[in-house]
């Protein structure tokens, strides 16, 4: 079901769907299958300014509204949800982050490559020893001069095997969130690895790494903010991701649907098409009342980041049903295409796989519920 777009955002769902269907869908399971995206994809959604929306046409961008950004999230969803996580974190939470918090320098230089799909970045904040409790992060950052030297590793880490860029999050003093400072660096530094993570349940295609930093120099113009301010944009980003999130599991829960009732339409069993089958139809009518939820409680979250409004409790309310909705859509995809759902030949197995680590990353399903009792009672349970 499409609810009701203005003219410009209808135009770029349009320009966006047929886009996925022509360039992701027909290899979707090929990458799945390699554990690898075609690195050449980054190009070419930099040159449909894909990479660009949000970001100010001055620094390459294309400019575009919260609104947009959940339209063109939804539908890369939609098609493949290791593409719509390559976009969500360089753009989500990399290149507007260094749109907001950069100096005219840094923008200059990072943010066109960027938005080309030129160079692509990575948010370096969880560890191996620190996810949920990202506050106690150990990375440290020791001031050398002009410079700061990083040492430590990071987990998990989108793109970041392919990365151009990390946004790297480090500890510059005592411990708590008030000594974490923000720092871009560039991947090809002395001392920075990354180690690919394969095996992955889902998101087979999307690049997820291990991040080690031995010694590796940064000068102090490449600090993002200022010194002791980045647990703050850390999680400046990570609201605005969890919207993001939130419209990816929208469009693969949307994936879901239409694959679901196209199979249902096709499928016959006992002489008529299985869609004929009350318990099938309550399967798919379970799935399209809870899309649209889950898309209303996402497009609220845009509505508020466009009207400058606070959204952090809406934004975890929005990411925690959208990705268990994923979860339960691919459930019951699943449960319509029977057997032939079990193997990779149909893509429903693989929206399940990729659904589940969605209601992991960027905050866990409790997390979100924390935050939101937070805000409910004014009680922090987290610590």
């Amino acid at each position: 079901m499409d609810l009701e777009l203005g003219d410009t955002h209808s135009e770029l769902r349009k320009l966006a769907r047929s886009w996925v269907d022509k360039e992701v869908v027909p290899h979707a399971t090929e990458w799945d299958r390699a554990e690898a995206v075609d690195p050449a994809i980054v190009g070419r959604l930099g040159a449909m300014g894909f990479l660009g929306i949000g970001v100010s046409e001055e620094f390459g961008g294309s400019d575009g509204d919260a609104l947009a950004y959940c339209v063109l999230l939804e539908e890369l969803g939609r098609g493949d949800s290791a593409v719509r996580g390559i976009v969500s974190v360089s753009l989500g939470l990399v290149a507007k982050s260094i749109a907001t918090y950069g100096t005219r320098e840094q923008k200059q230089r990072f943010l066109p490559r960027l938005c080309a799909g030129e160079a692509l970045g990575c948010f370096a904040l969880t560890e191996p020893g620190t996810g949920s409790d990202a506050a106690n992060l150990t990375t440290k950052a020791v001031r050398d001069g002009n410079d700061w030297v990083l040492s430590g590793s990071k987990m998990f880490i989108t793109n970041g095997t392919r990365a151009d860029v990390a946004l790297v999050f480090g500890r510059t003093g005592g411990p708590g969130p008030k000594d974490v400072t923000a720092f871009l660096v560039p991947t090809d530094s002395p001392g920075f690895t990354g180690t690919e993570i394969k095996g992955k349940l889902g998101l087979r295609g999307q690049a997820t790494a291990e991040l080690t930093f031995d010694q590796v120099r940064v000068p102090d113009s490449l600090r993002l903010g200022d010194e002791g301010t980045g647990f703050k944009i850390a999680m400046a980003a990570l609201d605005k991701g969890r919207m993001g999130v939130a419209a990816g599991c929208v469009g693969l829960a949307q994936a879901c649907l239409e694959a679901a009732v196209r199979y249902a339409s096709e499928r016959e069993q006992f002489g008529k098409p299985i869609a004929s089958y009350q318990l099938v139809q309550e399967l798919l009518a379970d799935i399209a009342v809870e899309v649209d939820a889950a898309r209303l409680l996402t497009w609220r979250v845009a509505d508020l980041v466009d009207r400058g409004k606070p959204f952090g409790t809406e934004a975890s309310m929005a990411k925690l049903f959208a990705s268990e909705v994923a979860v339960k859509a691919a459930n019951n995809a699943i449960q319509v295409f029977g057997g032939y759902g079990y193997i990779d030949e149909y893509p429903v197995s693989k929206y399940l796989r990729d659904a589940r680590v969605l209601t992991l990353y960027e905050g866990t399903s409790q997390i979100q519920k924390l935050l939101i009792g937070r805000a409910l009672t004014g009680v922090n349970a987290i610590v």
